[in-house]
């Protein structure tokens, strides 16, 4: 029987710029490829899988009522298949980014279902695609660039742009340089990497870079002695005018638009050049491409690829690494797996308001079904893959467009720190978490497993009264102190060993801070710690002595972490750029951390006077104005508030208010100077709508926001934070308290845990390899239960690791996660 609704169906437009989501379910990995493809909406054209167990496209009919979809399933023609088998050339030839042509590599099968006649499963349309008014619409939908393309497009066009020393270059008079200027660098023999400075014409070297490409550092040199800006590599420069051309001043890649007109000034014609040499973004990721982190045990023997549940790959999207580690590492996490791959799924995606491609929690539920359901963790059926372990694993595409949506890092395809992306991960979960605050959901989430609190101490050393102060952290950063031990053959430095409890200890140290007293009522030296517990510190106190007397200091824990996560700072600062060290850190006899109850503070003890407020500072005014003011017969009260509400500065706007405000019913009232404490004025200005308005969003009530932004002076950052600090205040405007004590915070709600001893074991571990946290390569090292011991997920390789080679990167890891046992 023919579907009655085909007029309907006839009246839909192509999608015009639209993400169409024709590669895979939004919900799961299955896709084109599954043997019952993925249903495409024609209305939004999300994609849904038709798996009998997910059943993600009946759900999207159930929730969206749009009534039909284009069912997209491929297969490759014999011809590509063999292309397919063939080994990957050996270099790169060049960074492309284009649209395949599928219908070069694939055969494609299309059909249209109607929800609305069958809403359990869809009735088949056999005889649509004839029509011509539906033909053009699959059409559209099919040489539309995918939502997945689409997503690498455009964060792979990382913005280039002029700076103000290009834009204002001033070229020194100079004729055309001879070909042998142009060979080799003025200060060495070196032929390649060349820089040429774009002011005199000097042509030094670049530096060392990654993938061993040569360089002493010759055009820097330059640099330093003539302070001359503008550099552009030869070998890079290419017909149309484009080319690696480096700031020094601004330390990164610009643009010269007028870069043919500054290369004439020495002779050279862009249009008589090509390109010889690969550019910094096709070195960068040709490099990444090529670690491996030695799939190769001690002896040589390729180690042995693991399948199954929980060993499931991420491929590399272009410089992902860093978030595929951190992805794994989470989701070996039984929280994140409980949270992410439970019947709350299912109940969140009924739910959710927003297309699951726009939504990070289905997002978080699509990539946990990815990697823990063991779906997506088979052989390859390609020849070609057997170097990546045999498996093709998965393509996170539009989770990591959710996660980077509006950041400047984490939207690009550029190299990222691991570190850096774990907290904004952990971040963006809670905020997004609140959203679901009215739909009953579990607002905390497996995020709280890396929650605890530090204890500071701060005491005068003059009146010796003391003050508490907790704060809330995540992660526990360590600096790893460089001490070099020699040289290797090819001159790389060689560090010596650093125990991690050494590195734990020197966050103990003491810093000296100079402040208001409130109790002394002037200015002395106290000493702040911020403490980090260690199993070999008993003494409860220490004395020191400094330039302004004697002070004691304690150093607690608040709370303990389910989760310990540890980050090993091994950088030094080189040019102002962070440069990675191989320094090896010592991890303790068991990889376990053991606390007990001499690490946990318990605040004020008895005996101990609290240090309380500072008073709030009297308003000071500008003498000479004020006396003008007073004596032109203006009672001096009114000529202060006139000082105040003007800036202080000048006579003339000060007159005008007096004159504008003399008949106020409190204009000779006395001057209120605001409570101590309340870190605000008494009068309450009204917040940005905009800033309240995204906060709004977040699921915060109107007067949540606004208090919110009042009490952080209408800072974004810090105004979610004391939203998610603040789960219980309604945002109604109670006079604050006039002080802060040490007892009243002690009522505040910590995560984390008081119970002792605590004892953590090493999970997971995350290296890199690389000579910064913008280049390398990042792997992830998982004990998994039973036999399998530890994993390694390099990216889609994902194979048992070497005991040997494991004891060596441990060493050399850059993030440790402790599980509590």
């Amino acid at each position: 029987m023919a579907c009655a609704h085909l007029d309907q169906l006839r009246s839909i437009r192509p999608p015009s710029g639209q993400l169409v989501h024709r590669e895979e379910c939004t919900l799961c990995f299955d896709g084109q490829d599954s043997p019952t493809g993925v249903d495409v909406c024609l209305t939004c054209f999300n994609g849904g899988c038709l798996d009998p167990e997910r059943r993600h496209s009946v759900l999207h009919f159930e929730k969206a009522h749009h009534p039909f979809t284009l069912n997209v399933k491929r297969k490759l023609k014999p011809n590509a298949q063999r292309v397919e088998d063939e080994e990957p050339p050996a270099k790169m030839k060049k960074l492309a980014i284009a649209e395949e042509r599928e219908e070069d590599k694939y055969e494609r099968v299309l059909t249209i279902r109607c929800w609305q006649c069958e809403p359990a499963g869809g009735k088949l349309i056999s005889d649509a695609l004839q029509d011509p008014k539906i033909k053009a619409l699959t059409d559209g939908v099919m040489s539309s660039l995918s939502s997945a393309r689409q997503s690498e497009v455009k964060a792979w066009e990382e913005e280039i742009i002029p700076c103000e020393h290009t834009l204002t270059l001033q070229q020194e008079a100079s004729g055309p340089i001879p070909a042998s200027g142009l060979a080799h660098c003025r200060s060495c023999d070196l032929k390649e990497n060349l820089w040429l400075c774009m002011t005199c014409g000097s042509l030094g070297c670049g530096r060392q870079l990654f993938g061993g490409l040569g360089g002493n550092g010759h055009g820097l040199a330059h640099y330093h002695e003539s302070g001359h800006p503008i550099s552009v590599k030869l070998g890079t420069i290419t017909p149309e005018g484009g080319a690696d051309i480096f700031c020094y001043v601004c330390d990164d890649m610009k643009q010269d638009p007028e870069l043919a007109s500054h290369l004439s000034t020495f002779g050279i014609n862009v249009r008589t050049l090509s390109k010889t040499e690969k550019s910094m973004t096709e070195l960068q990721l040709e490099h990444n491409l090529t670690y491996d982190f030695s799939l190769l045990s001690e002896d040589g023997t390729a180690l042995e690829p693991l399948f199954g549940p929980g060993l499931t790959g991420l491929q590399n999207l272009g410089n992902s690494c860093y978030m595929a580690s951190v992805l794994q590492t989470l989701f070996s996490l039984k929280p994140f797996q409980e949270r992410y791959k439970t019947s709350y799924t299912t109940a969140h995606q009924r739910a959710c308001e927003k297309l699951p491609a726009e939504c990070l929690e289905c997002q978080m539920c699509k990539v946990a079904d990815g990697l823990l359901s063991g779906r997506y963790s088979v052989p390859s059926t390609r020849t070609s893959n057997t170097a990546s372990g045999g498996v093709d694993g998965i393509r996170p595409v539009t989770f990591k467009s959710v996660i980077g949506k509006g950041h400047a890092e984490f939207s690009t395809m550029r190299q990222q720190d691991s570190e850096e992306f774990l907290t904004h991960l952990v971040q963006t979960l809670r905020r997004d978490m609140h959203k679901f605050k009215s739909q009953g959901f579990d607002l905390h989430g497996p995020t709280t497993i890396f929650s605890y609190a530090w204890e500071q101490r701060l005491q005068c050393s003059d009146c010796k009264k003391v003050r508490y102060v907790t704060e809330d952290a995540d992660v526990v950063s360590v600096s790893v102190p460089a001490t070099e031990k020699g040289k290797t053959e090819d001159g790389k430095t060689v560090y010596g060993d650093v125990e991690l409890l050494k590195c734990l200890g020197a966050l103990l140290g003491v810093e000296a801070l100079e402040y208001g007293c409130p109790s002394c009522r002037k200015t002395v030296h106290a000493l702040k710690c911020v403490f980090v517990p260690l199993p070999f510190l008993a003494v409860a106190s220490v004395q020191y002595v400094n330039s302004a007397g004697m002070l004691s200091r304690q150093m607690k824990f608040a709370t303990f972490p389910e989760t310990l996560v540890v980050h090993a700072k091994k950088f030094q600062l080189v040019n102002w750029v962070p440069a990675k060290l191989d320094i090896p850190v010592i991890l303790p006899e068991g990889d376990v951390l053991e606390f007990t109850e001499k690490q946990l503070g318990k605040g004020i003890q008895p005996g101990e006077v609290e240090l309380g407020e500072a008073p709030p500072p009297t308003p000071q005014f500008n003498v000479e104005v004020l006396m003008q003011l007073v004596s032109m017969g203006f009672p001096e009260v009114r000529c202060q508030k006139a000082l105040l509400a003007t800036g202080n500065e000048s006579p003339d706007l000060a007159l005008g208010w007096l004159l504008e405000h003399s008949e106020d019913p409190d204009i000779d009232a006395p001057i209120q100077a605001p409570s101590a404490g309340s870190g605000a004025p008494a009068a309450l200005p009204e917040p940005p709508a905009e800033l309240v308005s995204m906060l709004m969003d977040m699921g915060f009530t109107t007067m949540q926001a606004k208090k919110a932004l009042r009490q952080t002076n209408n800072n974004m950052e810090r105004a979610v934070e004391w939203l998610f600090s603040h789960p219980d205040d309604d945002g109604s405007e109670a006079p604050p308290p006039t002080t802060t004590s040490t007892s009243e915070q002690t009522t505040k709600t910590l995560q984390g845990t008081k119970d002792v001893p605590v004892r953590y074991r090493l999970k997971a571990f995350i290296s890199h390899k690389g000579p910064s946290v913008h280049s390398g390569h990042y792997v992830a090292h998982i004990r998994k239960g039973g036999e399998v011991g530890w994993v390694l997920f390099n990216d889609e390789k994902v194979v048992r690791a070497d005991e040997e080679s494991v004891r060596e990167l441990k060493k050399l890891a850059y993030l440790y996660v402790f599980e509590r046992v």
